[in-house]
């Protein structure tokens, strides 16, 4: 892949968050369904075909499934509001995972908390 191409999909998934943290943000005051889980990032496919939106609950992953029956039922009109919100000919079709490795940084920190502290104690 060549620098302007990478650079253009970095703008547009960045361009793509702004949009669907605003939308997400609304969707989640008005249903508190929703409420308990944050987008963390986008990424989008090669071809920018698919937008991949990563969520993180502090419930786990358990929790997010709960919430991904209605993030579900909001989709087409999250995909309507974003076609008219971003310049493009084409929509990405969007997925939501959950994301694990906000976990994994979490268990990180925890860690060198824990150094720490048994480095202050010595």
């Amino acid at each position: 892949m060549n620098k302007v191409y990478q650079i253009k999909r970095a703008q547009k998934a960045a361009q793509l968050l702004r949009s669907i943290c605003t939308l997400f943000s609304g969707a989640s005051r008005d249903d508190e369904r929703l409420q308990g889980s944050q987008i963390t990032r986008v990424e989008l496919s090669d071809d920018r075909s698919r937008c991949y939106v990563f969520f993180y609950n502090a419930g786990g992953e358990e929790a997010f499934r709960e919430t991904l029956r209605y993030l579900i039922l909001y989709k087409p009109s999250l995909r309507a509001a974003l076609a008219k919100e971003i310049s493009g000919r084409y929509t990405p079709e969007l997925e939501f995972v959950f994301d694990h490795s906000f976990e994994k940084i979490e268990r990180l920190e925890s860690l060198f908390e824990k150094i720490k502290e048994k480095d202050e104690l010595d």
